[in-house]
Formats: C-alpha cells, structure tokens, sequence
C-alpha cells in the first residue's frame, strides 16, 4: 500500500512536470507568432536557460504550498487553490527576481506561460481526479477501511462509503465499545458490518491487515484522553485516521475547524457566507469547464459524428436528474444504444441481471458499436461539460441522481432508460 500511495504523488510531479514543458513550448511558440512585439531572434536561448529553474521552482512552490500531499483523495477540491496559489506565488517571485537581477526575459513569454501554464495545471489535476474517480466505481484504488463507534453510526457511514464508492473506501469491519458487543468484541452491527474487536484494538488491527484507514464516529472512545492514546500508538503506522463530528445534515461551506488550545473545535458560520463561496465555485467551474470543452473539442466532434453515423439517429441522449435545491434538468450524454432501445429492453427483460427496476446484462444487444467504445473510455459523458457551463452541474462532487427515489446513485453504465 506504502508504494502505491508514494507512487500516486510521483504521479503527479510527473503530469505537472509534463503540462509545464507543454506551457513553456506554448509560450515560445506564441511569443514568435505575435509579431507587433518585435523579433524575438534570443527568445531560444534565454528560454532554455530559464527552463530548469522554471520547472524547478515551479513545482517546489506547488509543494510547498502543500499541493503534493501524501494522500491524494481526489476528493478534495481544496487542491486546486493550492496549486493556483502556489502558481501565483512563483510568478511574483520570478517577476521580482528578473527585475532584481535584471534578467532579460521576455515580458510576452511570462505572461503567456503563467496565464496559461496555471489553468492548464488545474485542468491536469481535475482530469487525474476524474480518472481516479471512475477506477474506485469500478472497484480499483480501494483502501480497506475500519469504522469505530456506536453500532448505529458505524451502519450510517458504511452506508455512505458503500454508496458513494468514488471515494475508494471498502469496509473491513467495525470497533464498536465493549458496552454495545455485550464484552465479547465479536458479532455484527444492525447493518451487517462485522465487529472485530473494541476501538483499544486499532493498532493491534491495523498491525495485522492491510487497513488504509481508520474512521472514528461518535462514541469511539469515553474521553480524549483514550483516543490521543491510540492516535499516539498510530504514529508508527501509514495509516489515515479520520474523526467524523457529530454534527449531521448542515452544509460543508458553513464549517470550519480552528485548534484552540489543542482542541479541533468546529465552527458553524453563519449562512450568508456560502454564497460568496458559491459564486466563487461557480467562477472556477465556468472556466474549467469552458477550457477542457476547448481542448477536448475534436474528441467531441469525432464522438458526435460517430455515433450520429452510425445509424443516423441523435448523437445525444438527454436524462433527467435532479440537481441544485431538487431542480430537475435533462442530463447530456452521447447515445450509446439504439434508438428503440425502450422497445428492445421488454424483449430483455428475462436477461436481466440486476435486482429491482434496474436493468443490467454483460452483454446488452441494444449497446451500439461506437456506444460500446465511448462506454469503454468513459467519452459518452464529455457532453457534462455543458451542464456544467449551463451552471446544472459542477466539475466536483457527487452524481446528480435520478428523480425516482434517487434510485442508483452511482451506477453510469445501468440505467433504466436507454443512454
């Protein structure tokens, strides 16, 4: 697990170190084409001379403002101000350090690489999240994870991470305290997650079994004083130690945690302060959203084309979800059936080999040629990037749900209508 979780963070230097060098070629490139600046006959050379430094320090400022942490969730959105802050931090060191030492670099060249060189780093995390993404639903990247506290809360968590299965976590089993498990530390909770010892029994667990995580919910442990206990016998251990609060139902922008005098105190804000937040999430999906639909416009194009193609029926298939506040809006995806797939799936439902409304064959015949490959690559969801511009969806977070009960949360390639 240890080389696994190094591995992801070389990872990203090496995506970061990759879009760089594409931004810095960009810039010379785009420096040369304008040409009401002036000749810019050294721009090679002070360039190339710049290169190293540039890379170098770029990337160590980025980490120094903790934008290569040791876990990489995928989960935490509060990764892409890092990375912008951190760009523009090296870009006032690089300004004010040319103009000290009086480096001959071009004014042109620095503008471009850092206006364009910082989006393009964001994009670069955003897709690597995605992709983490998409493998933890198919059941890569997972991390077995240990839950303690009361039987009740430890069932209302495993039921999120079981649904929520972007976020990589597998259930290994509950601690629960002696006075639920009637002494024995064995059994198992209401909701089927079996107990394997007392919350006192974290290190000797994890010591044992491949354990990636730890989450203690409410009623771990009678004090504090017994869990910085076992968060001491922890230290020794690669192990993520997560404290779930008590408070439930209330909206993340509102909380904020500030250690005062060694205790994590959690704040509620007033309510006010979640739009400014919102606007500002709003800003940066907008602009995310509208770079990658620019880059990735011929993947669009050749996808449209090819499924309209095919068997010149819509490119697009329009799904309602439910959205911001329970509005519902039509959901894009490319069409990856045939167009009577409605009228095929009655003839299919012998097939079926999911439980429930749901419908699920290996092998679905109503899956079209080019369907089956933008399944496969996960393209037939690019068209998102318009809900997203059209502020109905964000590039972070959750799956819209159906409007049926919010019926499979998380399930892209089982739909009981036809994508």
């Amino acid at each position: 697990m240890l080389s696994r979780l190094r591995f992801s963070r070389t990872l990203l230097v090496l995506l970061d170190l990759l879009i760089l060098a594409a931004a810095i070629l960009l810039a010379v490139a785009a420096r040369r084409a304008i040409p009401y600046l002036g000749v810019a006959s050294d721009l090679e050379d002070i360039a190339a001379t710049a290169v190293p430094a540039l890379l170098v320090g770029w990337i160590l400022t980025i980490w120094l403002r903790g934008g290569y942490p040791r876990r990489n969730d995928a989960s935490d959105t509060s990764d892409y101000t890092r990375v912008l802050l951190g760009s523009l931090a090296f870009a006032a060191v690089v300004g004010v350090g040319c103009y000290v030492l009086q480096f001959p670099l071009s004014r042109a060249f620095y503008v471009i690489l850092f206006g364009v060189g910082t989006p393009l780093l964001i994009c670069g995390r955003i897709v690597l999240n995605r992709v983490v993404h998409l493998a933890r639903v198919r059941g890569l990247m997972q991390e077995r994870v240990l839950i303690a506290g009361v039987p009740r809360k430890v069932d209302d968590i495993a039921a999120v991470l079981e649904r929520e299965t972007w976020l990589g976590y597998q259930v290994a089993g509950a601690l629960v305290p002696t006075r639920f498990d009637g002494g024995t530390g064995t059994g198992r909770t209401a909701g089927g997650i079996e107990v394997l010892g007392t919350p006192d029994a974290v290190p000797d667990l994890v010591a044992r079994g491949d354990i990636g995580a730890v989450i203690f919910a409410e009623g771990s442990f009678p004090s504090a004083v017994a869990f910085r206990r076992v968060a001491w016998a922890m230290e020794s251990y690669d192990v993520e130690l997560i404290v779930v609060p008590a408070l439930t139902d209330i909206s993340s922008e509102r909380l904020a945690i500030r250690p005062v005098a060694g205790l994590p105190l959690v704040h509620v804000e007033p309510p006010q302060s979640a739009r400014a937040t919102r606007m500002l999430k709003r800003v940066f999906d907008l602009a995310g959203a509208s770079a990658l639909l620019l880059l990735l416009s011929p993947v669009l194009l050749a996808a449209a084309l090819a499924v309209r193609l095919h068997d010149r029926g819509p490119a697009l298939f329009r799904q309602e979800r439910v959205g911001l506040d329970g509005h519902t809006f039509e959901c894009l995806k490319y069409r990856s059936m045939v167009v009577d797939a409605d009228r095929v799936l009655a003839e299919l439902q012998e097939q079926n080999e999911a439980d429930g409304v749901l419908f699920k064959m290996a092998d679905d015949p109503r899956v079209t040629r080019p369907g089956r490959f933008l399944r496969r690559y996960s393209l037939d969801e690019l068209p998102q990037l318009f809900n997203v511009v059209r502020g109905e969806m964000s590039l972070v977070g959750p799956r819209p749900p159906l409007p049926s009960a919010q019926l499979s949360q998380d399930c892209p390639k089982t739909h009981p209508t036809p994508p």
